[in-house]
């Protein structure tokens, strides 16, 4: 949805969500780390000093990035932070694990994996990606996330049902995989089912607290379902974790989901 979109102060008829859908990258930017993991770009940077996270080099805006291995320590320190660990256990397990790996990657040269080839053929849209894919997907390589960006090439290609099954699949194997969760609610909100995609928007939360365009969609989806309380909360989390985003629209939106909060409540003057 465009800024321009936005200005307008109530949800559209049929809303769109507000990002796309998800698929691992080769590369991933300061700014993407912070969307999918809420992480300060402070932190982000102090843990590439540490060494827990490697930059690959900077992008034309001079911003660091790191590839897509980046996703294998986040996803731990998210599933260590779930635990109850504090930053400096998180920071000792991180590290740990990255000590295990350099030593058992201690060689010269690195031939690219089946599922590493996926993605630059996926981000040059070579149709080749779709073969290679599903040879990682067969030699164990990366399993879940290939399964979840083949699920998105197939639904580029029309192919809905294939594309479900690819995402479901992806869960089997990784039933913590947030993508997949996200990208399975917005097939369904797309579909119109917008009950198994408020289940896998909220499992996505659940799983990740700090993926901000997961609570915008979730507010669409608690919109049309007439629940227009909490479409105002998620609303404000979205707002709460996206600096960078439109404030003024966003407070308009805000305001006009409390105004008919209120009038639905009558006279009380109902707030969330």
């Amino acid at each position: 949805m465009s800024k321009k979109d936005r200005k307008v102060l109530q949800f559209p008829r049929r809303p769109h969500p507000k990002a796309d859908y998800q698929r691992v990258k080769s590369l991933y930017t300061i700014s993407e780390i912070r969307q999918l993991f809420g992480l300060s770009e402070r932190m982000i940077r102090r843990w590439a000093e540490q060494g827990l996270i490697q930059s690959v080099g900077a992008s034309d805006a001079d911003e660091p990035q790191y590839d897509f291995q980046v996703l294998t320590q986040l996803r731990r320190a998210r599933e260590l932070k779930s635990q109850g660990l504090t930053l400096k256990q998180v920071e000792a397990e991180l590290q740990g694990q990255m000590n295990l790996f350099k030593t058992a990657a201690g060689r010269v040269t690195h031939i690219l994996t089946p599922f590493e080839e996926a993605l630059v053929m996926h981000e040059r849209g070579d149709q080749k990606a779709v073969e290679l894919y599903k040879e990682a997907i067969s030699s164990g390589d990366n399993v879940a996330d290939a399964y979840c960006n083949l699920g998105i090439l197939e639904l580029e290609a029309g192919g809905a049902p294939k594309a479900l099954d690819c995402f479901t699949f992806a869960l089997k194997v990784d039933p913590r995989h947030v993508e997949a969760h996200y990208n399975l609610a917005n097939l369904y909100y797309d579909a119109g089912n917008l009950k198994l995609a408020k289940l896998h928007y909220e499992t996505a939360r659940e799983l990740e607290p700090s993926f901000s365009p997961l609570y915008y969609n979730l507010a669409l989806v608690h919109y049309e379902l007439k629940d227009l309380p909490s479409a105002t909360v998620s609303l404000r989390r979205y707002r709460e974790l996206s600096p960078e985003d439109d404030k003024e629209s966003l407070d308009e939106l805000i305001g006009w989901l409390e105004k008919a909060c209120a009038l639905e409540q009558g006279s009380s003057g109902f707030r969330v």
